[in-house]
């Protein structure tokens, strides 16, 4: 999804086409960077921390498909460049044209569309193939800047492009820290502890969702069955504690209930 789509030179007969590729590229990459950060503020339960509410992954959700509706609309404005069209193949099939950028943009968005899909279905080990989807994103952003470079729109993207990356990408990294580390950095509380009481944990079936969340915190307590449902150990052992925190506090739907060793 590159900030502007047109050839250059831009045909006379293509300026519309070139100017709505163009539109659709920069709004693609504009909801792809909301999407992330919701994303990560939403299944790390800070969104709550931060506002007191509870975050809704429908927000999330919203946002992910304008990502795909701009991102699809961005590549079929190549169809119908008249100077220099594209084939339908060049639109699916990745390096299939050999312009490396028009590549990684046709294999950033088809990995996007399968992460969406498999979320929707929630099928098998989807919550690890869900996690693609960071690769997924990192690809559209390499093809987004490429396309400003070839497109000599690169001010453009210094500007405003690298200002809307910024933030996701600090948001993922902290996503893949442990939760001591985020404690430490004072970014999450920790929970008060009372030495040698038990830690039991409930889960609100009624709220649960079975968003999988809880299961990448702490695979060793939280696991969805084939069927979807979730299967977890009410009473972990000590060293997973910690992760069952992380767990309770990642839930967005907020359905983990912890008593003993923590409130």
């Amino acid at each position: 999804m590159s900030p502007s789509a047109a050839l250059v030179p831009v045909s006379p007969h293509d300026t519309g086409i070139a100017e709505a590729a163009a539109l659709s590229g920069r709004l693609a990459y504009l909801c792809m960077c909301l999407t992330l950060c919701w994303g990560v503020l939403a299944a790390t339960g800070w969104v709550r921390r931060f506002s007191g509410r509870d975050a809704l992954r429908s927000g999330h959700v919203v946002l992910a498909t304008f990502t795909l509706a701009t991102g699809t609309l961005h590549g079929l404005t190549f169809l119908f460049l008249e100077d220099d069209p594209f084939g339908v193949a060049d639109l699916l099939v990745p390096f299939y044209d050999a312009t490396p950028r028009h590549a990684l943009g046709v294999a950033g968005l088809e990995l996007v569309i399968a992460v969406s899909v498999t979320a929707g279905l929630r099928r098998g080990r989807w919550l690890r193939f869900h996690q693609v989807g960071y690769g997924a994103i990192g690809l559209l952003a390499v093809h987004a800047w490429l396309g400003a470079v070839a497109s000599g729109h690169l001010a453009v993207v210094w500007l405003a492009g690298i200002t809307l990356l910024a933030p996701p990408v600090m948001l993922s990294v902290l996503r893949v820290l442990p939760a001591a580390v985020l404690v430490r950095a004072g970014l999450i509380a920790p929970a008060p502890e009372e030495p040698g009481d038990e830690l039991r944990v409930d889960v609100d079936s009624h709220r649960c969702h079975a968003y999988g969340v809880c299961q990448s915190e702490a695979p060793q307590v939280f696991r969805l069955g084939q069927d979807g449902q979730l299967e977890y150990e009410k009473r972990p052992r000590a060293q997973e504690v910690p992760n069952v925190r992380a767990a309770a506090r990642a839930c967005p739907m907020r359905a983990i209930h912890l008593a003993g060793a923590t409130r």
